[in-house]
Protein backbone atom coordinates (compact mmCIF):
# COMPACT_ATOMS: atom_id res chain seq x y z
CA UNK A 1 0.00 0.00 0.00
CA UNK A 2 1.54 3.00 -1.28
CA UNK A 3 2.01 5.76 1.27
CA UNK A 4 2.61 8.96 -0.73
CA UNK A 5 0.02 10.67 -3.34
CA UNK A 6 -0.95 9.80 -6.54
CA UNK A 7 1.01 12.35 -8.99
CA UNK A 8 0.94 13.40 -13.01
CA UNK A 9 4.31 15.59 -13.83
CA UNK A 10 5.69 16.70 -16.96
CA UNK A 11 8.68 16.12 -18.97
CA UNK A 12 11.20 18.34 -20.75
CA UNK A 13 14.40 19.43 -21.16
CA UNK A 14 14.61 22.20 -20.31
CA UNK A 15 11.59 22.09 -18.08
CA UNK A 16 12.69 24.94 -15.06
CA UNK A 17 10.26 26.70 -17.13
CA UNK A 18 6.67 25.18 -16.73
CA UNK A 19 4.01 26.64 -15.42
CA UNK A 20 1.79 23.29 -15.94
CA UNK A 21 2.43 22.02 -11.56
CA UNK A 22 0.92 25.35 -11.15
CA UNK A 23 -1.93 25.15 -13.57
CA UNK A 24 -2.62 21.43 -12.16
CA UNK A 25 -2.25 22.03 -8.49
CA UNK A 26 -4.49 25.00 -8.53
CA UNK A 27 -7.28 22.88 -9.54
CA UNK A 28 -6.58 19.87 -7.76
CA UNK A 29 -6.67 22.32 -5.09
CA UNK A 30 -9.68 24.40 -6.21
CA UNK A 31 -11.18 20.56 -5.81
CA UNK A 32 -10.21 19.09 -2.91
CA UNK A 33 -8.85 16.00 -4.80
CA UNK A 34 -5.90 14.33 -2.96
CA UNK A 35 -2.83 14.22 -5.49
CA UNK A 36 -0.25 15.78 -6.76
CA UNK A 37 0.99 17.21 -10.07
CA UNK A 38 5.13 17.75 -10.32
CA UNK A 39 7.47 18.54 -13.04
CA UNK A 40 10.75 16.33 -13.74
CA UNK A 41 14.47 16.76 -16.41
CA UNK A 42 14.52 14.27 -18.54
CA UNK A 43 16.99 14.55 -21.61
CA UNK A 44 16.18 12.47 -24.57
CA UNK A 45 19.17 10.00 -23.09
CA UNK A 46 17.17 9.45 -20.64
CA UNK A 47 14.08 8.86 -21.59
CA UNK A 48 13.55 5.00 -21.74
CA UNK A 49 15.01 4.76 -17.77
CA UNK A 50 12.18 7.38 -17.21
CA UNK A 51 9.60 5.37 -18.43
CA UNK A 52 11.16 2.08 -16.79
CA UNK A 53 11.26 3.92 -13.39
CA UNK A 54 7.92 5.47 -13.76
CA UNK A 55 5.82 2.24 -15.26
CA UNK A 56 7.35 0.45 -11.94
CA UNK A 57 5.54 3.12 -9.53
CA UNK A 58 1.94 2.54 -8.44
CA UNK A 59 1.28 6.01 -7.78
CA UNK A 60 2.17 7.84 -11.25
CA UNK A 61 -1.07 8.74 -13.45
CA UNK A 62 0.74 9.62 -16.17
CA UNK A 63 2.56 12.64 -17.74
CA UNK A 64 2.55 15.31 -19.96
CA UNK A 65 5.20 16.10 -22.43
CA UNK A 66 7.11 19.05 -23.59
CA UNK A 67 10.30 20.28 -25.92
CA UNK A 68 12.00 18.17 -27.49
CA UNK A 69 9.95 14.52 -26.70
CA UNK A 70 6.81 15.12 -28.19
CA UNK A 71 8.58 13.06 -31.19
CA UNK A 72 10.30 10.62 -29.31
CA UNK A 73 7.52 9.50 -27.02
CA UNK A 74 5.70 7.61 -29.36
CA UNK A 75 8.13 4.81 -29.42
CA UNK A 76 7.05 4.17 -25.80
CA UNK A 77 3.62 4.34 -26.30
CA UNK A 78 -0.06 2.42 -27.29
CA UNK A 79 -1.70 4.92 -29.38
CA UNK A 80 -5.28 3.60 -29.67
CA UNK A 81 -6.60 6.99 -30.87
CA UNK A 82 -4.24 6.85 -34.00
CA UNK A 83 -2.38 10.11 -32.60
CA UNK A 84 1.02 9.36 -34.78
CA UNK A 85 -0.74 8.58 -38.17
CA UNK A 86 -3.55 11.81 -37.53
CA UNK A 87 -0.85 14.29 -35.42
CA UNK A 88 2.25 12.79 -35.71
CA UNK A 89 3.10 13.86 -31.66
CA UNK A 90 2.30 12.36 -28.13
CA UNK A 91 2.08 15.47 -25.52
CA UNK A 92 -0.25 13.30 -22.61
CA UNK A 93 0.78 9.98 -21.76
CA UNK A 94 -1.81 8.30 -19.05
CA UNK A 95 -0.83 5.38 -17.02
CA UNK A 96 -3.24 2.76 -16.84
CA UNK A 97 -2.28 -0.05 -13.78
CA UNK A 98 -0.84 -3.05 -14.85
CA UNK A 99 -1.81 -1.79 -18.42
CA UNK A 100 -0.11 0.12 -21.84
CA UNK A 101 0.90 3.66 -21.51
CA UNK A 102 -1.48 5.37 -23.76
CA UNK A 103 -0.55 8.50 -25.73
CA UNK A 104 -2.33 11.17 -26.92
CA UNK A 105 -2.20 14.55 -28.35
CA UNK A 106 -4.44 17.27 -26.62
CA UNK A 107 -2.19 20.34 -27.37
CA UNK A 108 -4.91 20.38 -30.99
CA UNK A 109 -8.04 21.22 -28.77
CA UNK A 110 -5.91 23.42 -26.19
CA UNK A 111 -4.73 25.19 -29.14
CA UNK A 112 -8.33 25.89 -31.08
CA UNK A 113 -10.58 26.62 -27.38
CA UNK A 114 -9.25 30.79 -27.56
CA UNK A 115 -10.13 30.64 -31.56
CA UNK A 116 -13.00 28.70 -31.28
CA UNK A 117 -14.14 31.28 -28.09
CA UNK A 118 -13.48 34.61 -30.23
CA UNK A 119 -15.36 32.79 -33.36
CA UNK A 120 -11.80 33.51 -35.96
CA UNK A 121 -13.14 32.30 -39.60
CA UNK A 122 -9.96 33.36 -41.00
CA UNK A 123 -9.03 31.91 -44.15
CA UNK A 124 -5.18 31.51 -44.17
CA UNK A 125 -2.60 30.76 -41.71
CA UNK A 126 1.15 30.56 -41.32
CA UNK A 127 2.71 28.53 -38.86
CA UNK A 128 5.97 29.03 -37.75
CA UNK A 129 8.14 25.71 -37.08
CA UNK A 130 7.83 22.30 -37.73
CA UNK A 131 8.44 20.42 -34.72
CA UNK A 132 5.82 18.61 -32.33
CA UNK A 133 3.35 21.57 -31.69
CA UNK A 134 3.80 22.54 -35.05
CA UNK A 135 2.34 19.15 -36.19
CA UNK A 136 -0.57 19.45 -33.49
CA UNK A 137 -1.47 23.30 -35.05
CA UNK A 138 -1.45 21.78 -38.34
CA UNK A 139 -3.61 19.17 -37.31
CA UNK A 140 -6.21 21.81 -35.60
CA UNK A 141 -6.24 24.20 -38.59
CA UNK A 142 -7.11 21.39 -40.97
CA UNK A 143 -9.81 20.39 -38.73
CA UNK A 144 -11.19 23.93 -39.05
CA UNK A 145 -11.34 23.69 -42.82
CA UNK A 146 -8.45 26.55 -43.04
CA UNK A 147 -7.63 26.46 -46.92
CA UNK A 148 -4.28 28.47 -47.14
CA UNK A 149 -1.82 27.36 -44.64
CA UNK A 150 1.87 28.15 -44.47
CA UNK A 151 4.57 26.32 -42.44
CA UNK A 152 7.73 28.64 -42.43
CA UNK A 153 10.84 26.60 -40.98
CA UNK A 154 14.77 26.17 -40.93
CA UNK A 155 14.20 23.19 -43.02
CA UNK A 156 12.08 24.00 -45.80
CA UNK A 157 11.74 19.93 -46.64
CA UNK A 158 11.03 19.18 -42.76
CA UNK A 159 8.25 21.91 -43.25
CA UNK A 160 6.92 19.95 -46.61
CA UNK A 161 7.26 16.19 -44.61
CA UNK A 162 4.43 17.90 -42.15
CA UNK A 163 2.44 18.32 -45.46
CA UNK A 164 2.46 15.36 -46.73
CA UNK A 165 2.35 13.22 -43.98
CA UNK A 166 -0.82 14.91 -42.93
CA UNK A 167 -2.42 14.97 -46.38
CA UNK A 168 -2.80 18.43 -45.96
CA UNK A 169 -2.14 20.98 -48.94
CA UNK A 170 -0.23 24.02 -47.79
CA UNK A 171 3.38 26.02 -48.81
CA UNK A 172 6.48 25.58 -46.87
CA UNK A 173 8.77 28.21 -46.91
CA UNK A 174 12.38 29.63 -45.08
CA UNK A 175 12.61 31.60 -41.70
CA UNK A 176 13.79 34.27 -43.98
CA UNK A 177 11.48 34.21 -46.26
CA UNK A 178 8.76 37.34 -45.98
CA UNK A 179 5.88 36.92 -43.74
CA UNK A 180 2.92 35.98 -46.41
CA UNK A 181 -0.41 37.56 -46.40
CA UNK A 182 -2.52 35.54 -43.57
CA UNK A 183 -5.35 35.95 -41.24
CA UNK A 184 -3.38 33.90 -38.36
CA UNK A 185 0.29 33.68 -37.30
CA UNK A 186 1.33 30.79 -34.96
CA UNK A 187 4.76 30.70 -33.11
CA UNK A 188 4.86 26.74 -32.56
CA UNK A 189 8.77 27.59 -31.59
CA UNK A 190 10.81 27.94 -28.49
CA UNK A 191 12.06 30.84 -30.02
CA UNK A 192 11.34 34.39 -28.03
CA UNK A 193 11.12 32.43 -24.81
CA UNK A 194 13.51 33.22 -22.12
CA UNK A 195 17.20 31.85 -23.19
CA UNK A 196 16.15 31.59 -26.76
CA UNK A 197 16.68 33.81 -29.28
CA UNK A 198 13.83 36.19 -30.41
CA UNK A 199 11.76 36.06 -33.05
CA UNK A 200 11.82 38.85 -35.62
CA UNK A 201 9.45 38.87 -38.27
CA UNK A 202 8.00 41.39 -40.90
CA UNK A 203 4.68 41.37 -39.80
CA UNK A 204 3.93 43.94 -42.28
CA UNK A 205 1.75 41.60 -45.14
CA UNK A 206 -0.46 39.99 -42.27
CA UNK A 207 -4.02 41.45 -42.93
CA UNK A 208 -5.38 44.51 -40.95
CA UNK A 209 -7.55 42.34 -38.88
CA UNK A 210 -5.01 39.11 -38.63
CA UNK A 211 -4.65 36.83 -34.89
CA UNK A 212 -0.88 36.66 -34.15
CA UNK A 213 -0.81 33.50 -31.60
CA UNK A 214 2.42 32.66 -29.48
CA UNK A 215 2.53 29.49 -27.84
CA UNK A 216 5.42 30.65 -25.62
CA UNK A 217 4.50 31.87 -22.37
CA UNK A 218 8.14 32.55 -20.44
CA UNK A 219 7.39 35.42 -20.90
CA UNK A 220 4.06 36.08 -21.46
CA UNK A 221 4.30 38.94 -23.79
CA UNK A 222 6.91 38.07 -26.34
CA UNK A 223 8.99 39.94 -28.80
CA UNK A 224 6.41 38.89 -31.31
CA UNK A 225 3.35 39.62 -29.40
CA UNK A 226 4.94 43.03 -29.09
CA UNK A 227 5.42 43.71 -32.61
CA UNK A 228 1.80 42.42 -32.96
CA UNK A 229 0.25 44.88 -30.62
CA UNK A 230 2.72 48.24 -32.14
CA UNK A 231 0.53 46.81 -35.62
CA UNK A 232 -2.71 46.75 -33.90
CA UNK A 233 -2.98 43.31 -34.43
CA UNK A 234 -5.08 40.84 -32.27
CA UNK A 235 -2.84 38.79 -30.45
CA UNK A 236 -3.28 35.39 -27.96
CA UNK A 237 -0.59 34.80 -25.86
CA UNK A 238 0.78 31.21 -24.77
CA UNK A 239 -1.19 30.80 -21.51
CA UNK A 240 -4.39 30.25 -23.87
CA UNK A 241 -3.13 27.07 -25.40
CA UNK A 242 -1.02 26.01 -21.89
CA UNK A 243 -4.32 25.75 -19.83
CA UNK A 244 -6.47 24.45 -22.59
CA UNK A 245 -4.32 21.72 -23.42
CA UNK A 246 -4.01 21.49 -19.30
CA UNK A 247 -7.72 21.11 -19.04
CA UNK A 248 -8.12 18.36 -21.62
CA UNK A 249 -5.06 16.37 -19.88
CA UNK A 250 -6.10 17.24 -16.05
CA UNK A 251 -9.63 15.28 -17.05
CA UNK A 252 -7.36 12.14 -18.51
CA UNK A 253 -4.80 11.57 -15.54
CA UNK A 254 -7.16 12.72 -12.27
CA UNK A 255 -10.65 11.78 -14.21
CA UNK A 256 -12.67 15.35 -13.21
CA UNK A 257 -13.35 18.71 -15.09
CA UNK A 258 -10.69 21.69 -14.34
CA UNK A 259 -12.63 24.57 -13.08
CA UNK A 260 -12.77 26.65 -16.02
CA UNK A 261 -14.57 29.18 -14.29
CA UNK A 262 -11.79 29.89 -12.26
CA UNK A 263 -9.39 31.13 -14.91
CA UNK A 264 -9.53 34.64 -13.98
CA UNK A 265 -7.97 33.97 -10.86
CA UNK A 266 -5.96 31.35 -12.51
CA UNK A 267 -3.94 33.61 -14.78
CA UNK A 268 -3.57 36.20 -12.16
CA UNK A 269 -1.35 33.49 -10.18
CA UNK A 270 0.82 32.20 -13.20
CA UNK A 271 1.68 35.88 -13.80
CA UNK A 272 2.53 36.54 -10.40
CA UNK A 273 4.78 34.07 -11.01
CA UNK A 274 6.67 35.49 -13.57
Amino acid sequence: MSDTLPYAEVIGDPIDHSKSPLIHNFWLNALDIEAEYRKTHVTPQGLAAYFLMRRSDPDWLGCNVTLPHKIAVMDYVDDPGGVRERIGAVNTIASETGGPLIGTNTDAGGFLQPLLRDKWKGQSAVIVGSGGAARAILFALSSLGVPDISIMARDVGKAQALFDRSGTPGRAIAMDDRVPTADLLVNSTSLGMVGQPLLELDLSLLAEDATVYDIVYAPLETGLLKAAKARGLKTLDGLEMLIGQAALAFDIFFDAQAPRDLDEELRALLLAAD
